[in-house]
């Protein structure tokens, strides 16, 4: 069986990362999302929010169960039986980074692959940042996540 895990912390998932899960779910056959809380980021919400709007989004998708984790991806991995970790990439600035951890999580288990998948090229200006941004000012974000997720983004600005 082949297992994959896409991490992030999903605050809030976008069309974008659904667009990444989607196809990841078509090409292995099974997935992992990965939430995460273990990191310097200012989260509009909860895990437990993270994961019920992921839940939500992904409600056609059977091959997929989320998980939270914290620590070291490659032991989640690991621990997960997982081939392999599935990151997106937006735009060129993310390469680098992402280029960085990939040789990082390679060094400390060579068994794990990363793989890199773009989203389609509608949402590569679409970060969850953004999202909660021009929310924030009162912007139309319906076309960037789901209809679950706007709901729930609007009652945090309202």
């Amino acid at each position: 069986m082949k297992k994959v895990i896409y991490p992030g912390t999903f605050d809030p998932i976008t069309l974008g990362h659904f667009d990444i899960i989607k196809r990841s779910s078509e090409t292995f056959d099974s997935l992992v999302v990965g939430v995460t809380d273990d990191n310097n980021k200012n989260n509009l919400f909860s895990i437990n929010e993270r994961i019920e709007m992921i839940k939500e989004t992904t409600l056609d998708i059977e091959n997929i169960e989320i998980k939270k984790f914290n620590g070291l991806l490659v032991d989640f991995a690991k621990k997960e039986k997982a081939i392999a970790i599935i990151r997106g990439l937006r735009v060129l600035s993310d390469f680098e980074y992402e280029f960085k951890m990939a040789l990082m999580n390679r060094d400390l288990n060579e068994d794990i692959n990363t793989y890199f998948l773009m989203p389609h090229e509608k949402f590569t200006h679409v970060s969850s940042s953004l999202v909660k941004e021009v929310s924030s000012h009162g912007g139309d974000i319906r076309k960037y996540v789901s209809d679950f997720v706007y709901k729930r983004i609007s009652k945090k600005y309202i």
